[in-house]
């Protein structure tokens, strides 16, 4: 199944369009969304039709583009960077195309083409950083989807095993399914898949029987957001494993571009945490599922703190937690 580019530009920034792989239809179906106002591209962020924090961020440079074509101005970009509020690299991206455009459409297009060239580079080092952690390893878990349909390039947490699989290890991925939108088992199943890797999808609560087993020697995960000491906020069950590995002695990596990290905030503490509409939990293919009296808490995401966190696996290298302040010093 080859899958078209996950965001893509489609001509120049007076007339152009936003070209995105739907993925709320993936696995079943694939449909290409083509995005030309503000707005569209809003809800479409909001109903994870695009998503993963880089895929989000590239996405929302070019939408600047369509806000300032439009005449928009600081008003539709903020509604723009506040579209998803854990995901740090829509803020990032919004205030660098705002910045160097300066209100000009064309400006901002010529930005946002370097933000979706850079990640695309940013995700090759990764996986070329990331890869030689894997030596050894007869399995790899991971948590949610942080692969070429979170990013504009190989992925975050899935390029260093795309990368460690280019160079001859052979090892089998443990996929969460990630509920409850199951972004592992409709995502990055596919995408390992797809790339020849050995995957076989969990469901969340089977990860610690797989670790005990001894199954698993590393696990590599994603990020939304990452504090200064290194707290992590990532996809809504990571903490769970990240607390699982720590039991079992299996080192957790967090592999993320310096555009996820928020030098801003100490810890985690300071990081939203989107709360989802309740019916995701509710419902399960349309059929309800949940009694109607009893409530509901649906988190997006959840934080990681430092400690759990083997290393950080970025363009720039590996680091701990305690050399992150002077990587991100300016």
């Amino acid at each position: 199944m080859a899958l078209p580019a996950t965001v893509q530009w489609n001509g120049d920034a007076r007339s152009g369009s936003l070209l995105l792989l739907d993925q709320t239809l993936l696995p079943a179906r694939i449909e290409t969304l083509e995005i030309r106002e503000l707005d569209a591209l809003i809800a479409a962020i909001r109903r994870l039709s695009v998503r993963g924090a880089p895929a989000i961020g590239v996405a929302g440079a070019y939408g600047c583009v369509l806000a300032l074509r439009a005449g928009g101005g600081d008003a539709a970009l903020q509604r723009l960077a506040d579209a998803r509020p854990t995901a740090v690299n829509l803020r990032w991206a919004v205030e660098r195309v705002r910045n160097a455009a300066g209100g000009n459409p064309d400006k901002a297009l010529a930005e946002a083409r370097a933000i979706h060239e850079q990640d695309r580079a940013t995700c090759q080092a990764i996986g070329r950083h990331g890869a030689p952690l894997l030596a050894g390893a007869a399995g790899v878990l991971t948590h949610c989807n942080a692969g070429a349909l979170a990013t504009a390039g190989t992925g975050t947490a899935l390029a260093p095993m795309f990368a460690a699989h280019q160079q001859g290890m052979r090892f089998r991925v443990f996929a969460d399914e990630t509920r409850p939108l199951l972004q592992g088992a409709r995502l990055t199943a596919l995408e390992l898949a797809e790339g020849g890797l050995d995957v076989t999808v969990l469901a969340d609560n089977m990860a610690a029987d797989v670790l005990r087993r001894g199954w698993v020697q590393a696990a590599i995960v994603g990020a939304d957001r990452i504090a200064r000491n290194g707290d992590t906020a990532n996809k809504i069950g990571t903490y769970g494993v990240a607390v699982l590995c720590r039991a079992h002695n299996v080192p957790l990596y967090v592999a993320a571009p310096r555009s996820t990290f928020d030098a801003s905030l100490a810890d985690g503490s300071g990081i939203p945490i989107e709360q989802r509409n309740e019916d995701e939990l509710r419902q399960f293919n349309g059929a309800q599922i949940v009694p109607k009296m009893a409530k509901v808490y649906n988190p997006a995401f959840d934080v990681t703190p430092a400690s759990l966190i083997a290393g950080f696996i970025t363009e720039d290298g590996v680091f701990r937690a305690a050399e992150l302040a002077g990587w991100l010093a300016p």
